[in-house]
């Protein structure tokens, strides 16, 4: 039964554990560390790589050199203060695992070790072999687990500078588009001032109203539904959209003007993200102004077929045979 336990420990501890670890072990000059290696020997869930080194300083410039697994400190002062020793690895920017060791148990010196920055605090005459193997393991497994995290959080602190970047560079794209657009709503040179306008809002006209500041209610409402759109997407509020679309057909919102709005209280939008991602709000701002314009040549279209092409009484029925 013994054995069979001994077996499920290796295993586990085979799972948790890299198949080598090297560690190094600080100890003072009237302490041996003999008997700890001899110990781990004596335990084969994992080739156990011990080197010693006294003092503190040839630590610390060991560590400076060599990179190490895990670092077992013999607290032994005042030849060796455990703590100043993990405080000064800790400001020095070594990120390895630290055990502390001592030969005396004490209840207090415990909360004083995980402040300084060690992993875990053990007494010597109390801990078995298994259960250095364990603390071993689960400290190596914090810190590599930290690292991950720090590597994933400065990752995605990248990814969100990009999108935001990216976000900024769209909108200057689509700003440049509408200063394009300018070109094209200006008169050419060869119309006379004596030549009649084609239409009532073509030239001058719509260049100036492009020009008027918009109302505060037709942008909350454009806000509100960009807010909207971003969080329920396509196919949600057709109906909102078909509102507003007529709201600016109705009140004369050129295309461009309509544009302009959108990019205002998309920047607005963008700004009061902070860091949060901004790709998901750009695509979904493309797609509605894309409805928006779709919504809104519609509106224009049917209002210039109901100017330009006037309505006919149709004959009632049974009245078309007797008119012929």
């Amino acid at each position: 039964m013994s054995a069979l336990l001994d077996s499920n420990w290796t295993g586990c501890l085979r799972e948790c554990l890299p198949a080598r670890i090297r560690a190094l072990f600080v100890t003072v000059p009237t302490a041996s560390g003999d008997w700890l290696r001899q110990a781990l020997s004596a335990d084969s869930a994992t080739q156990f790589d011990l080197e010693q080194i006294t003092g503190a300083a040839p630590a610390v410039a060991r560590l400076r050199d060599e990179s190490f697994d895990l670092v077992l400190l013999l607290h032994a002062p005042p030849q060796c203060d455990a703590l100043e020793t993990v405080e000064g690895l800790r400001t020095g920017g070594h990120e390895e695992p630290i055990l502390i060791l001592t030969d005396a148990a004490d209840s207090q010196f415990t909360p004083l070790a995980y402040e300084a920055g060690a992993d875990a605090h053990l007494c010597i005459p109390d801990t078995t072999t298994r259960t250095l193997l364990w603390t071993a393991a689960r400290a190596i497994e914090r810190r590599r687990l930290q690292r991950d995290n720090r590597r994933l959080l400065m990752a995605d602190r990248q990814r969100l500078r990009q999108e935001h970047l990216e976000a900024d560079r769209l909108l200057s794209e689509q700003r440049a588009l509408i200063r394009g657009l300018e070109a094209l709503s200006a008169p050419p040179p060869s119309v006379s001032a004596a030549d009649p306008p084609l239409h009532p809002r073509t030239s001058e006209s719509c260049t100036a109203l492009d020009l008027l500041p918009l109302p505060d209610n037709l942008i909350a409402l454009y806000r509100e539904l960009l807010r909207a759109y971003v969080i329920m997407g396509h196919g949600n509020l057709s109906a909102e959209m078909q509102q507003l679309s007529d709201l600016l057909a109705a009140t004369g919102i050129s295309p461009r003007q309509t544009m302009l709005l959108h990019l205002q209280v998309l920047e607005e939008l963008l700004r009061g993200l902070g860091s949060r991602g901004a790709r998901h709000v750009m695509t979904r701002g493309d797609l509605l102004v894309l409805e928006m314009m779709m919504h809104l040549a519609e509106g224009y279209r049917t209002r210039y077929l109901e100017q330009n092409i006037p309505v006919q009484q149709k004959w009632l029925p049974g009245f078309v045979e007797q008119a012929a």
